[in-house]
């Protein structure tokens, strides 16, 4: 969704041979390990409510809520509960985008001034294909962006025109929220129709996603889970944003866990689809230099350290947090649905497959030092510490980047304290990026730190994660 998260980083990865898979374990067992891991972490993270399902070869081995989806009037999470879908929504916008290709109302190579013929003179070259993969350099929406006030699609379209292109089209990746907005713009300007109704009627109803539908605050919605955050480590409810943007084609949608499940085994049989449309949608985005980067039509392509392909995407909005990862050499699927703002993806859903199999979150040996890089990491650390990091430091970052992550990082590191120590982690290729992750330590707690950096050696992105 616009401006769900400061950056999204991806490890580079491209499909193999699978590696042996190990036997399933014991589910009543797994069940016992699930349950400990989601308490414990619930209480660290302070979620208040959670509902996850593991499955197996399309068949369920946990489906349960955690929690609550109301605070206010207690009331528990369940498999019915119904959560904001955040950026998950995209991976269904991409699905929509891919029916109407196939139905030969919309070409992926189509240029967007075919669909807008009053595009900017910069965006020429700019496709389907380009805003499908984030490769289109169309900037997120900006700081002084009204997320209170109600727009059009003709307003929406107008603000995205009048922002730079953060690069040519094709020449780089940048998650970009705006990117997906327009697609489903596209949709309707193809179609006649919303990105929503030719959701339920080509992917929601086939799939039997029974409650899956747009946000509306005005409709009863049973089941409906509150959203929350924190502040100051004080629990509170999400902010509020206009109806507009909760129509969005960026990841305003509504679902529950059992949607979710009937989506994972539609997407693991290869329905709604045809063959050749998933896998355009699984294939990494090549760019301009004919590098790939590991991102398809709204899917992260990565590998596990045991060579078996995972793809994945999370999402973030008015205090929910989703997730959906496939690991494909296990043939099992995890889908974890919070409302919790401040729920941290990447660690709950790596605990709940390290419960599984903890091949799946391996890492392999770590590569050598790159003493460059970390005084690089260092000196980045200590202006992001002092809220002094300018776009000269980054000069590659989306921009305004450095605005958001100033007071962001300030804060976490205020918490944090000096860094003792500074250990290479992983080094991957993103497209004509090099991106190096290192586990740094604060005294007794660690934060995970990535660089980026271009081909010509600006550095391209920066991010703590603690």
């Amino acid at each position: 969704m616009m401006l769900r998260r400061i950056t999204t980083l991806c490890a580079l990865a491209t499909l193999g041979v699978a590696a042996p898979v190990l036997a399933a374990p014991d589910p009543g067992t797994f069940e016992k390990r699930l349950d400990a891991f989601v308490a414990a972490e619930m209480q660290a993270e302070k979620v208040p409510g959670v509902a996850i399902a593991v499955l197996r070869k399309g068949e369920i081995v946990v489906a349960k809520g955690y929690g609550q989806a109301d605070v206010e009037n207690a009331v528990p999470v369940t498999a019915d509960t119904i959560f904001q879908s955040g950026s998950v929504g995209k991976m269904f916008t991409s699905a929509a985008v891919m029916s109407q290709v196939e139905s030969g109302k919309m070409r992926l190579d189509d240029p967007v001034s075919k669909y807008l013929p009053d595009a900017p003179a910069t965006w020429r070259t700019m496709t389907i294909r380009h805003l499908l993969t984030h490769t289109a350099g169309v900037a997120n929406y900006g700081a002084d962006f009204d997320y209170k006030r109600d727009y059009s699609d003709d307003e929406l379209v107008k603000i995205a025109y009048a922002l730079p292109l953060d690069f040519q089209p094709g020449a780089r990746w940048n998650y970009s929220n705006t990117g997906y907005a327009l697609l489903g713009i596209l949709i309707r300007k193809a179609t006649g129709r919303s990105y929503l109704d030719v959701l339920d009627t080509e992917v929601f109803k086939p799939l039997g996603m029974k409650t899956a539908r747009g946000i509306s605050e005005a409709d009863i919605v049973p089941h409906r889970a509150s959203g929350y955050h924190l502040v100051g480590g004080v629990l509170k409810n999400q902010d509020w944003v206009s109806p507009s943007l909760n129509t969005t084609a960026d990841g305003s949608l509504y679902f529950s866990l059992n949607d979710v499940i009937a989506w994972a085994r539609g997407v693991e049989r290869g329905k709604v689809l045809t063959a050749a449309s998933w896998q355009q949608i699984y294939t990494p985005v090549k760019l301009n230099s004919g590098k790939p980067y590991p991102y398809g039509f709204a899917w992260r392509i990565e590998k596990t350290a045991d060579g078996n392909p995972r793809y994945s995407h999370g999402g973030a909005w008015q205090g929910f947090r989703t997730y959906v990862s496939r690991y494909l050499g296990d043939d099992i699927s995890i889908i974890l649905l919070t409302n919790s703002a401040d729920t941290k993806l990447e660690t709950f859903v790596d605990g709940i497959a390290r419960v599984w199999d903890p091949a799946l979150v391996a890492r392999g040996p770590a590569p050598a030092a790159q003493p460059d890089i970390e005084r690089r990491v260092s000196a980045l650390v200590e202006k992001a510490r002092a809220g002094a990091l300018s776009p000269q430091d980054i000069p590659l970052a989306a921009p305004g980047f450095t605005e958001v992550a100033n007071p962001y990082f300030a804060g976490m590191l205020k918490k944090l304290g000096a860094v003792t120590k500074l250990e290479i982690s992983d080094r991957a290729e993103l497209g004509d990026d090099t991106l190096y992750t290192y586990v740094a330590t604060f005294g007794d707690r660690t934060a995970s730190v990535s660089l980026g950096i271009a081909s010509h050696g600006q550095v391209s992105s920066f991010m703590i994660n603690d």
